[in-house]
């Protein structure tokens, strides 16, 4: 009897092993909170991706530790495609930020696509007396202030180390948030009337003239922010910095199920719906493929890891 109840569970086995990918939903592990560039591109595409892929994808916000709780969890997940993270560049930033992330970026994770980046902004609340970086700069030569960010380790942060501390020389103190919509809340409420944001999450406040970009950390201006100045137009060389918006499956996961997960992106992002969309929020899309993927996200670990030892930037 005992034989024949074996037999039975290794035909059951050998029958879902046989099942093509994916076969059931999957799930989809946000690593901040609404209202951010993480949130808002997973909530985007997946509707595309899980008509590319033939079933529904759930999608939940695992948030805290600056996207290192949802990180560690899915790193510790079956590494059968079923369960993704959806993580921004301060996977990169973590890296070396943290002693101990809960994760290792280099060796428990495959890079299956960069969605989409957008540049990081500096702004202040519309209330607040600069309406120029100088200005800015120069108010914080005179007076105690502080910024505010998505998170201790996301690039918005690192960009106003790299900028307040190591280029202008100033001591503005970061108040870290948990994830681009507390932060623009805080923003709008002037505590503190400063921040560092990648664009999408602020930028309906800015249109509306709650909130002023002062500059931005892309290579050119941007489109729909023509009149703020890019940080090498103002003087500050080699800060083309960008938010970006990974999505990342368990280390040991096959390479035919993550090459599945990839083509699925690429064929949603080449709706122009979609292109559309993102476009207005100020998003690039930079999905590739695999290889140029994996290849990208190892890059941003060396340069984050640069920025972070440059800035002396911890986490707090």
């Amino acid at each position: 009897m005992q034989s024949f109840l074996k037999f039975l569970l290794l035909i059951a086995a050998g029958t879902a092993f046989g099942q093509p990918y994916p076969s059931k939903p999957v799930h989809l592990v946000v690593a901040f909170p609404p209202g951010g560039p993480v949130d808002i591109i997973a909530r985007l595409i997946t509707p595309k991706m899980s008509e590319a892929l033939g079933q529904p994808i759930v999608v939940e916000n695992k948030t805290g530790a600056s996207g290192n709780l949802a990180a560690a969890q899915v790193a510790k997940s079956a590494a059968d495609g079923y369960t993704i993270l959806a993580h921004s560049s301060a996977y990169a930033v973590n890296a070396s930020l943290f002693a101990d992330p809960g994760y290792d970026a280099q060796k428990d994770f495959i890079p299956v696509a960069v969605v989409a980046s957008q540049p990081n902004l500096i702004l202040v609340n519309a209330e607040f007396p600069a309406r120029s970086l100088a200005e800015l700069l120069q108010m914080a030569r005179a007076q105690k202030l502080a910024f505010a960010s998505p998170s201790s380790g996301t690039t918005p942060h690192l960009t106003a180390e790299n900028l307040f501390r190591v280029r202008a020389k100033l001591d503005i103190t970061h108040v870290p948030f948990r994830g681009a919509g507390p932060a623009v809340a805080a923003l709008l409420g002037g505590q503190p009337p400063i921040g560092s944001l990648a664009g999408s999450a602020p930028m309906p406040h800015i249109k509306s003239g709650k909130l002023r970009a002062l500059a931005v950390s892309s290579s050119k201006r941007l489109a729909s922010l023509p009149d703020v100045p890019t940080l090498t137009e103002l003087g500050y060389s080699d800060m083309e910095d960008y938010t970006w918006v990974g999505l990342f499956l368990p280390a040991g996961t096959p390479v035919g199920i993550a090459q599945k997960v990839n083509d699925a992106v690429l064929r949603s992002v080449q709706g122009p719906d979609l292109r559309e969309r993102l476009d207005a929020l100020a998003f690039d899309v930079t999905a590739a493929p695999l290889r140029e993927t994996a290849d990208y996200v190892k890059s941003e670990l060396v340069k984050w890891a640069k920025v972070v030892r440059d800035t002396g930037a911890k986490a707090e």
